[in-house]
């Protein structure tokens, strides 16, 4: 028997669909492997148009998931950001839970690529320009007359398209809460994956949008030391700790991934970017949540790093090169005429 809620009926998409799409789920679709279940990559065909999609399998072996299921159906079903998935639609039928999203990870999940040495200083903060403007819409889009806390924010639910454009996901935990208590505690167990957990959480008992805003400064030291933000069975396990150590000795520059270190001092890219870009970043872990930014201020923030670092960039090598063959040429044509 389908639980389907009718609200949502219009979204619902026939098993049959589905089935074919990722064909019949054979494991050679198989794209991620999660809480819920396995993701599959498939070709849909939807209002006239194939298009490509990503199916989140329930796994029913292990039971459970289903509140987790309808969670994320109602926060995707209102959710329209250029830096959060998309929603296609989902399936409750003979048993099956599938949740349908448009292919978003060309380029896999930020995880894959923290420690990427030719993944730029301005690409990474692109990246977190979209995560932050996606979390500012969550925390306070007027239009839903609700807010979201997302509570699942981490290098593993942020994934890269085509463009290498962020796109959030990862909603099954989210809560929704009143626009104007969304600095209010909500009674909750600590929800999270290690290494982001709030650590106030233990303390008030609950969460408030200000534990995303804890994750989201763990994302970005995560990008800025290329590292995950645990690492089991490791001297410095937890990175959190370890950046707050190194911020408030002046060490930071000790643990920055060696390649971005590079990149900046070859490129002459404006200290002043990474300056704001730090600071930011360690006012998310404040360890009371009071005294960590509004996410407005933290968008602003890391558009001015951005802005700062793309002021700074050189040009592009296949830029400099012809300009430089052009003068060369127009010195020794000057030359060659007064000579003669």
């Amino acid at each position: 028997m389908t639980t389907t809620i009718a609200k949502f009926a219009h979204l619902q998409i026939p098993l049959e669909d589905v089935v074919k799409a990722t064909n019949n789920f054979h494991h050679d679709n198989i794209i991620g492997r999660g809480g819920l279940g396995h993701a599959y990559k498939g070709q849909l065909q939807r209002s006239g148009e194939l298009i490509t999609i990503s199916a989140l399998r329930l796994d029913r072996k292990h039971g459970g998931g289903v509140v987790e299921f309808w969670t994320e159906v109602s926060m995707l079903s209102d959710l329209k950001h250029p830096n959060i998935v998309s929603m296609v639609g989902f399936c409750d039928e003979e048993h099956e839970k599938i949740i349908v999203t448009t292919y978003e990870a060309k380029n896999g999940s930020l995880k894959e690529h923290l420690r990427n040495p030719n993944f730029t200083w301005t690409q990474r903060l692109k990246i977190c320009v979209g995560v932050a403007r996606a979390l500012n819409y969550l925390h306070y889009d007027e239009g839903r007359g609700y807010g979201v806390i997302h509570l699942n924010i981490n290098s593993s639910t942020i994934l890269l398209n085509e463009y290498w454009e962020p796109k959030l996901s990862g909603f099954k935990v989210s809560i929704k809460q009143s626009l104007n208590r969304m600095d209010q505690v909500v009674l909750s167990e600590p929800i999270g994956t290690i290494g982001y957990l709030d650590p106030e959480i233990g303390k008030t008992k609950g969460v408030t949008c200000k534990s995303d805003i804890y994750t989201f400064g763990v994302v970005l030291f995560e990008i800025l030391c290329g590292r995950r933000a645990y690492i089991k069975n490791d001297a410095n396990s937890l990175l959190a700790p370890l950046v707050m150590h190194h911020y408030e000795n002046k060490t930071l520059a000790d643990i920055i991934h060696p390649d971005l270190k590079n990149q900046m001092s070859l490129h002459q890219i404006s200290l002043t970017s990474l300056r704001i870009y730090s600071e930011t970043a360690y006012s998310c872990l404040k360890e009371e949540q009071a005294h960590r930014p509004h996410m407005l201020n933290i968008v602003n923030e890391l558009e001015k790093a951005l802005e700062k670092a793309l002021k700074f960039q050189p040009r592009p090598e296949n830029f400099v090169r012809p300009v430089f063959v052009f003068l060369f040429f127009l010195y020794a044509f000057n030359f060659i005429f007064i000579c003669s």
